[in-house]
């Protein structure tokens, strides 16, 4: 079976714990991230093979109640999504950079799978709320073309939807720029 993410995000501090919890004793995953975020959301993110993250989705959606704003799986995951929500992602060889602002939290991590899949990018960072407002950000970073490639396929699936505040690119980044953006 294939890895996946589960992707939760609720109105209320008490009832995502409290949800988080449940989805943790119940389904065999892994806790990436739980944490309150602005402006008084938690989100949680989880990951394991596909059953089980569709188990803890369904479970989420099951008691979550009016708490629950959306709880989402990402099957067949790219693997190098993991690392860019953890900090985890080597910094070294950057030649352009594509930022990609969403107003969901969550929804950058679909931005950061979408933008992999689409071009031979790497992911920087995927950035969830803190700070800001509920929003998130996806930064990457490949040749030109690549990113270009990358940021375009993102706006065809998110431009409808209407969740993309903005997204840009950086044609060779200036070398104070990159050693400040991810401190």
């Amino acid at each position: 079976m294939k890895r996946a993410i589960g992707l939760f995000e609720f109105k209320s501090i008490a009832k995502g714990i409290e949800v988080t919890d449940e989805i943790l004793k119940s389904s065999h995953v892994t806790l990436i991230s739980a944490n309150p975020i602005c402006p008084g959301k938690y989100i949680s993110i989880v990951t394991g093979e596909v059953v089980a993250v569709t188990n803890a989705v369904e479970t989420c959606r099951s008691i979550g109640g009016i708490y629950l704003i959306e709880a989402e799986l990402i099957s067949n995951v790219h693997q190098d999504v993991l690392p860019a929500l953890t900090g985890t992602t080597d910094m070294e060889l950057i030649d352009s950079v594509g930022i990609i602002e969403t107003m969901s939290a969550l929804n950058s991590i679909l931005v950061g799978d979408i933008a992999l899949k689409a071009a031979n990018v790497r992911l920087l960072e995927i950035r969830l709320a803190r700070g800001l407002g509920g929003k998130g950000f996806t930064i990457l970073t490949g040749d030109l073309s690549s990113v270009e490639r990358a940021v375009h396929a993102v706006k065809g699936q998110f431009l409808p939807m209407g969740d993309i505040l903005y997204s840009t690119i950086v044609p060779k980044p200036h070398k104070d720029l990159v050693a400040k953006l991810f401190t």
